[in-house]
């Protein structure tokens, strides 16, 4: 176990020799876990299916991979095992891990695709001969994650408020469904399979969640079409990507364990902390969302000041019934 926080972007330590996590050099650079867990590859058959990069390339889900030591590995098998059980078993056991719990899961994965995708931009200079041009912003975002993260191993407390928020869906889903998304930049993350999906921000403390608290409240204890689904889900990667804050925190570290204080959003200038919303640019991500449907941006607006939902009538009352054209 780790006695210390360890920090990678100091010195841009993204090599397979040494444990994503912790530091610590290893044995072997086959001393490894999978970024998607196993059983979830081996479900919904991933292993070989295509994971595009940012720069436009392709790997597999099953390449996709972090240098991990034994006991690194040890403590994320606790937490797959748990998960997987969950999962499998649908909505009603997913909505009763904590809140930390699905962090680890979700942050695995998500810092997983970031670390990847490091390797990648860092193969990537070298073969130009030019420098890796990276936005100190996304660092800042990628360190704070990789520290919160280290609360798999290190006894770690969230002052006030957790940096991270997950929410859980009931979903009425095709048995076949796998839906996955995510945004590093923006630090969200969704997934929709079972009977179930979740929606995490991972480095707003709450905000979003309080943003979108009318929609949480109408949605609460309903069982959902995926097309309400992809529409919350739409509404919150377009506000993440509103979200205009970059979040410090205060890091104390003691003999007993750490301590994470979230910093005040607000600032000197008094913005507001989500840019405007723009209907336009909402009606486009939402087209993406549901394109398994075919609606398109123009039907989307027709109304501008009432953008076209699923989720709640006329009279703002949750649509308890859905019906799509054939």
């Amino acid at each position: 176990m780790i006695k210390k926080l360890y920090n990678p972007f100091l010195d841009f330590k993204f090599d397979n020799s040494t444990c994503f996590l912790t530091g610590e050099t290893l044995e072997s650079e086959d001393d490894r876990i999978q970024v998607f867990p196993s059983w979830m590859m081996r479900v919904f058959d991933l292993e070989d299916k295509p994971f595009k990069m940012l720069d436009e390339s392709f790997t597999t889900y099953k390449q996709l991979q972090l240098p991990c030591s034994v006991d690194v590995v040890h403590a994320f098998n606790k937490v797959e095992n748990d998960v997987e059980l969950a999962m499998q078993d649908g909505y009603s056991a997913v909505s009763q891990l904590s809140q930390e719990v699905l962090f680890h899961w979700v942050g695995k994965i998500l810092y997983g695709v970031v670390f990847n995708e490091i390797q990648a931009g860092m193969r990537q200079a070298i073969l130009s001969g030019e420098e890796m041009n990276f936005s100190q912003a996304l660092v800042h975002k990628f360190r704070n994650l990789h520290l919160m993260l280290q609360s798999l191993l290190i006894p770690m407390e969230f002052e006030h408020r957790n940096p991270f928020t997950v929410e859980v869906f009931h979903v009425d889903n095709a048995p076949e469904t796998f839906m996955y998304r995510d945004e590093i930049n923006t630090l969200i993350f969704s997934l929709r399979m079972n009977d179930f999906a979740i929606i995490a921000t991972l480095q707003d403390n709450g905000t979003n969640a309080i943003f979108h608290k009318d929609l949480l409240d109408t949605v609460r204890d309903r069982k959902l079409h995926p097309i309400q689904f992809e529409e919350i889900c739409a509404r919150y990667f377009y506000s993440a990507y509103l979200f205009n804050r970059l979040p410090e925190y205060t890091i104390m570290e003691t003999p007993e364990k750490v301590f994470v204080e979230p910093m005040p959003l607000n600032d000197w200038t008094l913005k507001p902390i989500f840019d405007q919303w723009v209907v336009k640019t909402y009606g486009q991500v939402l087209e993406s969302f549901w394109k398994p449907w075919g609606y398109l941006l123009f039907e989307i607006i027709k109304d501008p000041e009432n953008p076209m939902t699923f989720i709640t009538d006329d009279e703002g009352n949750f649509k308890d019934s859905i019906e799509l054209p054939n």
